[in-house]
Parts: C-alpha cells; structure tokens; sequence
C-alpha cells in the first residue's frame, strides 16, 4: 500500500514523499543511499531484509525516485528489530526518516508484535525516547585496520545444529533461518569451540562493502572467547574488521583492545513494550549487526 506524506519543512520547500513497501527491486537504490551514508551493508543483506519480513520494510519515493529507506525483521513473533533508517542528504531535517521509522513501528504493531527493539545512534536516541523506547545497554564498533592477511587456506566450516539450539538461548529468538543465509554466503566464517561435555563459543562473519564483519561472536570465557576471534582474524583476508561489542560483557573489550582494535562508535539497543526475551547479553562479544540485533 502507498500512503503520501506531506513533510514538515518550510512551506516554500515543503514537499510530499510517498511510502511504500520495499520490493527485491528497490535493493540498487536502497545500496545508492547506503553508500552515501559510508554504511558497511551489502545487496545480500538487503536481500535478507525483504525476505525475512517481505511487508515491514519501506522505502520513501519523491518523483519516482527513492529517497529513504526503513526494515524490520520479526523473530519468531517475540520481538522484531527495526534498522537502516537512511535518507539523502539533501532531503534529511524534513521528517522523512521518522516517518519512515512511524511506518514500521505501526505494521509491527499491527502484527502483534510486543517489543520493538533496535540500536541508536546518540543522535537517534533522542528521537526514539520520544517515541517511547527506553534503553537497555551500550553497544561499542571497535575497527581493526591492518595488512591485508594472505595466509589463509581452504577450512571445513562448521556444523551448526548445536550451534543454533545455544543461539536461541544467547539471543532470545529463533534466528536459524537468518545465520544459515550468513553461513552460505561465507561458510569459512562459520567458527565453533566444542568440548566432550558441550559448545563453549561460536561465531559467524561476513564480508561487508567496507570491511569484514565479526558477528554473532559469543562465548562462555575470554579463553573461548579470544580463541574465536584469532581464528576469524585468520580467516578473514580483508584489511578492515569490525565488531559491535554489547557493555554486558565485561572482558570483550580489553580482549579486541589487545588485538589491535580501535573504538569507533557507540550505538544504545533500545526496546519498546516489554522485553520478556532479552537473551543473555553477558555471553556475547560481538552482534550480529546493528541492523539485524
């Protein structure tokens, strides 16, 4: 369904944007925004948002041309994560981006969805307060830059049955579906570290449009934990990695710190309506991605 806004801007600039659903169609314009916008996405994950939640994504059109874009992905109908709120610059500041994000909000609403959660920018923050989301914990971006790594060698990746039983618990949804499409795309990514009486840590990664991307990273010590991440190191042949860090954990940051790593950012996952499954934050070095929770 299309809905024309009428955006809040001087009435000598005021112009009227249409929002609509977002098809497979609208992924090279969506990919155009990003890239102004220095974000790390691919045309695959935009793929992933269109066919995770084919009626929660939209984009916003002023003479035929798409001008912004929202997603939202459903997990398992407990919560839902909304994400890649982007604008062109030169329409920004006229209320396209919230009511981009108030579309969204109103489908996942109408499906019945009882929290809403996402990852704010500080600037974002504000806005969504205002909109009733409250906040949870910090997330640090930490970025390694280093030469590019050419020692790495064909590997078997992993299997992954156990793997997304435990994820279901560290994250607090089904997202199987979501981590086998990452495993596909670059199943050397995939890491496990098993003993006899159970899975210590997994994780998974994927190659972004800027740097390599370290996530879900999970682990029940610093051990398991720095053992994940030297292997990906390893495996990942770009010069560029990054990795969002949650708070709740206490020891992933001097970890990444020893390898190299450098802040970058910091991100707030909020939620609105009750979060009854908040997963266990604590146990998990790195996220999938501010856009997938």
């Amino acid at each position: 369904m299309r809905t024309d806004v009428k955006l809040h801007a001087a009435e000598s600039e005021r112009i009227t944007a249409a929002l609509r659903v977002m098809t497979v169609d609208d992924i090279p314009e969506a990919i155009r925004l990003k890239e102004i916008a220095g974000w790390n996405q691919t045309a695959a994950d935009w793929g992933r948002f269109v066919s995770a939640t084919p009626e929660g994504c939209f984009v916003a059109e002023h003479e035929g041309r798409v001008i912004g874009t929202t997603t939202s992905i459903v997990y398992e109908g407990r919560f839902a994560w909304i994400g890649m709120v982007l604008v062109e610059p030169q329409f920004r500041g006229q209320g396209i981006g919230t009511a981009l994000f108030q579309r969204a909000i109103s489908y996942l609403d109408a499906q019945g969805v009882p929290c809403l959660k996402l990852d704010a920018t500080p600037q974002g923050r504000l806005l969504y307060e205002k909109l009733g989301f409250d906040p949870e914990y910090e997330i640090q971006r930490w970025m390694l830059k280093r030469e590019p790594n050419r020692s790495t060698a064909p590997r078997e990746p992993e299997r992954i049955e156990d793997v997304l039983q435990l994820d279901l618990e560290i994250f607090g949804a089904d997202r199987s579906r979501l981590l086998r499409s990452v495993l596909e795309e670059e199943p050397l990514f995939s890491l496990a570290v098993r003993q006899p009486a159970g899975l210590l840590g997994y994780a998974f990664g994927r190659h972004g449009a800027r740097a390599d991307q370290l996530g879900p990273w999970i682990a029940r010590d610093p051990d398991v934990g720095r053992k994940l991440l030297l292997e990906f190191l390893c495996r990942s042949s770009r010069d560029v990695v990054c990795v969002d860090c949650p708070a709740p954990n206490p020891w992933v940051g001097p970890l990444v710190r020893a390898e190299g790593f450098e802040f970058a950012r910091l991100l707030t996952r909020m939620h609105r309506g009750p979060n009854a499954h908040p997963g266990r934050p604590e146990l998990v070095c790195g996220t999938l991605g501010p856009e997938f929770g």
